[in-house]
């Protein structure tokens, strides 16, 4: 999982990673937000759900204590992370901020 990982954020296209729980309220929530971000970007973004009970060193690696937490990566760089629900529009501003 580590190597591919680290392949899929040195992407030069910007990737948003959502840590997740399948026993987590919030992380429902943003789901179907998240969906609706990729429907709006398309191409310009890719999104990864990793979930936090089965990558538990990668979510150790970037010290994800709550869920959702969402990281934008573009070149292997960590350029914006926020836990929490954000609203469509949010996200979609942050990550044209970083296009």
């Amino acid at each position: 999982m580590k190597s591919s990982f680290s392949n899929i954020i040195n992407s030069k296209t910007p990737v948003l990673v959502d840590f997740f729980a399948d026993w987590c309220g919030p992380c429902k929530m943003l789901a179907p937000i998240l969906k609706e971000v990729k429907d709006e970007l398309g191409d310009t973004i890719k999104i990864v759900k990793i979930d936090v009970d089965k990558n538990q060193p990668l979510s150790a690696k970037y010290q994800v204590r709550g869920v959702p937490t969402m990281i934008l990566f573009k070149d292997g760089k960590q350029l914006w992370r926020q836990s929490g629900v954000l609203q469509k529009h949010d996200i979609i501003s942050i990550i044209n901020s970083y296009q």
